[in-house]
């Protein structure tokens, strides 16, 4: 395969139009908020997603251009499913920020109904009703839309796309939560990584096909559709999947995708060369505004996982090499992003690990493998 990276001169520019970065913080060697701006602010990206709502980082980036989403843990979905609780952690978590700090969303639960905890699955949609009350109680429902993310374990069939299908098991709790979508006028997120199709089914997925490089895709049988990525089929099987349950009047962003820079020997294909072609070839389609088959007139809206590698994650190798950056701000590796060369975005780099305050609360982003199995796209 010939590697192709993109010019800096085309990549730069899309940064203001559908990207956003996942700033993740489980790690004991990270930079200040205050340098994390610097650095985002050289390389223009003005959309940050938080896995909490960290009063450090929501003070730092005071009066900057970065609009934030900020989440609220699973163990902490049973505590808002209380209106007066829900109100006391936005009076807590939003309010004393938003006039400053930029607020957009607050994601409420990360990948619940993926799981198999049904308690928790009962938690998210009261949790979800609760905080979207208590924001308009405060005057806020404006300004912050309330959502949830998923991964697309909760998919019972993803390919052809337009054979896209929720799980039986949680119809019950889907369902009402696409009404509460549509009402609220919110979108359906969704934690979206082709890098686990192709590394538990090498031998059957097209490396090109997952890395939106050059192919011959595959073409839905019921549609007509031609799809070069698996990215664009995954976003159509839940558009299907909704439209199988009524609702085509919500828009789907997503919430995490990306690729590791390296791996475990078992895990193919984690490498710093394919980790740039997928990362730099979507930074390349969003640029030109792409809409995937289904929905050619809707850009795709992208949050990348993640800012920084993050060396206290649990599990295989791959876990702790998403970043595009290392912790001193020199890039992983190259897709155009423009500052943190060699670290000079990032001043008086002396901080220590015993003064980071490592969030050891955030619920884990990337599910097991195994729960990537049923995304093994059929080549015809």
């Amino acid at each position: 395969m010939v590697c192709r990276l993109h010019s800096s001169d085309s990549i730069a520019p899309s940064l203001s139009l559908g990207i956003g970065i996942n700033y993740g913080q489980i790690a004991n060697n990270l930079p200040t908020p205050a340098q994390v701006l610097t650095l985002l602010s050289s390389i223009n990206i003005s959309r940050v997603k938080l896995y909490d709502a960290d009063p450090n980082v929501l003070s730092a980036f005071a009066n900057s251009n970065i609009e934030f989403v900020i989440s609220i843990s699973n163990g902490n979905l049973q505590n808002m499913t209380s209106a007066a609780n829900a109100q006391s952690w936005i009076q807590q978590s939003v309010q004393p920020y938003i006039s400053q700090t930029k607020i957009s969303c607050i994601v409420v639960g990360n990948e619940v109904l993926g799981g198999n905890d049904t308690g928790l699955m009962s938690y998210l949609l009261p949790a979800m009703q609760a905080v979207y009350t208590a924001l308009g109680n405060l005057g806020l429902s404006s300004q912050v839309y309330v959502t949830s993310a998923h991964s697309l374990a909760i998919l019972a069939n993803s390919f052809p796309p337009s054979a896209g299908s929720f799980l039986p098991s949680i119809a019950s709790y889907i369902q009402p939560i696409l009404s509460f979508h549509s009402q609220a006028k919110s979108p359906f997120l969704i934690n979206a990584y082709p890098f686990f199709a192709y590394a538990d089914n090498p031998g059957e997925v097209p490396l090109d096909y997952v890395l939106f490089e050059p192919n011959n895709g595959t073409v839905d049988p019921s549609t007509n559709l031609n799809y070069d990525n698996m990215l664009y089929a995954q976003i159509d099987a839940v558009y299907f999947a909704m439209k199988a349950m009524g609702h085509t009047d919500i828009p789907i962003k997503i919430s995490e995708t990306g690729w590791p820079s390296k791996g475990d020997p078992n895990q193919v294909g984690a490498t710093a060369e394919n980790a740039a072609l997928y990362n730099g070839n979507l930074l390349q389609r969003i640029q030109e505004k792409q809409g995937t088959p289904a929905n050619p007139n809707v850009p795709i809206d992208v949050y990348v996982f993640a800012l920084f590698n993050e060396n206290l994650k649990p599990g295989p190798t791959s876990e702790r090499n998403y970043g595009l950056y290392y912790p001193n701000g020199t890039p992983v590796y190259n897709i155009g992003l423009q500052g943190g060369q060699g670290g000079e975005n990032l001043p008086q780099l002396n901080y220590s690990a015993s003064s980071i305050n490592v969030r050891n609360s955030i619920p884990y982003l990337i599910t097991t493998n195994a729960l990537f199995a049923v995304f093994l796209v059929r080549f015809q």
